[in-house]
């Protein structure tokens, strides 16, 4: 069928409702409003205010009573309405939901799910346009998501319900609007594994969420100047699946990794490290990384342009790393 990401994210939040009594959703304007981003839009007409549940403008106050539900044996979808409005929550998320399983001995796990929008390209301004993603990926107890595609976003959100400890799902701002073709049955999907969408020997270009597309079509372009690359989308930030990565990296012995957050501490360090630790014998080159250039994200749409990862970018480290000048 034909669908969109918004739509596919939907038919996720529908479904999970329906298979069980005990998802809900909250969070700001998720009701009346329809979502943000008209994720949740016409869910309220069809499962009532008790289960799609507008929230006051207190990130810290609904993440919490998301937490407490999870703990009352709920299984709350809490959307948050940005990445950068969830730093107001950041204690319920790092001290509280990525926590209280170590720190009750094991004796209470906290099925939360955290959904929120991350990524720029849309001139919103840097209150509303970073990528922060890579931070959480840095906090044990936490699993993060990032899907890319129509069928990760259909089928990304019921795996994470059952899974019995907190998830936070990205989704970039950039793909709401992007269509496709989705199977009829698509349903839940593996989020254990990065995915490798796209097949080559010359190299092997890492990423997820937003920067998925461009770095599709930068492999498209290298491939007609004889650079094949594979494409590798992570979909899992934590806990990573560093098999798929080196197994590529054996392959291709060249890598570049494209990330929309910030090139200091972010997840693209990891990876780069990772690869050097793991797969450095390998290398018969530096791993390459684009990311977006370290400024808030501008609100001018030149500026944003050129701070953010880009094709050209993307080609242009492709070629360094196969000797192929840029």
């Amino acid at each position: 069928m034909k669908t969109t990401y918004r739509e596919a994210m939907r038919a996720a939040l529908r479904d999970a409702m329906q298979r069980d009594e005990r998802v809900f959703l909250m969070g700001e304007d998720v009701g009346r409003y329809g979502g943000s981003f008209a994720v949740s839009l016409g869910l309220l007409e069809e499962f009532g205010p008790d289960r799609i549940r507008d929230t006051p403008l207190s990130e810290s106050g609904f993440v919490g009573a998301g937490i407490g539900a999870a703990l009352g044996g709920m299984r709350p979808v809490v959307e948050i309405m940005t990445v950068n409005f969830s730093l107001l929550a950041l204690d319920q998320i790092i001290n509280n939901a990525a926590t209280l399983l170590h720190m009750s001995g094991g004796q209470f796990n906290v099925p939360i799910v955290i959904r929120m929008t991350t990524g720029a390209g849309r001139q919103l301004g840097a209150q509303h346009s970073h990528s922060l993603e890579g931070w959480y990926a840095h906090i044990p107890g936490l699993r993060i998501l990032a899907p890319a595609t129509l069928a990760d976003a259909r089928g990304m959100l019921w795996t994470a319900l059952q899974d019995p400890d907190p998830v936070l799902i990205f989704e970039h701002g950039s793909l709401y609007n992007v269509a496709g073709e989705l199977d009829d049955d698509a349903g839940a999907v593996d989020i254990d594994r990065a995915a490798v969408l796209r097949e080559g020997g010359a190299l092997t270009l890492i990423t997820y969420g937003g920067t998925l597309p461009l770095v599709l079509e930068a492999a498209e372009q290298l491939g007609g100047e004889g650079i094949d690359a594979d494409v590798i989308d992570l979909r899992t930030l934590r806990p990573l699946d560093a098999h798929t990565v080196m197994d590529s990296v054996a392959k291709t012995h060249r890598a570049v990794v494209v990330d929309e957050g910030w090139r200091s501490g972010s997840i693209s360090a990891e990876i780069a490290a990772r690869i050097c630790e793991q797969a450095f014998f390998d290398l018969d080159a530096p791993v390459e990384r684009v990311c977006s250039l370290e400024v808030p994200v501008p609100y001018a749409k030149h500026l944003e342009q050129a701070a953010l990862p880009s094709v050209e970018r993307v080609m242009a480290a492709a070629r360094r790393a196969v000797g192929a000048g840029g």
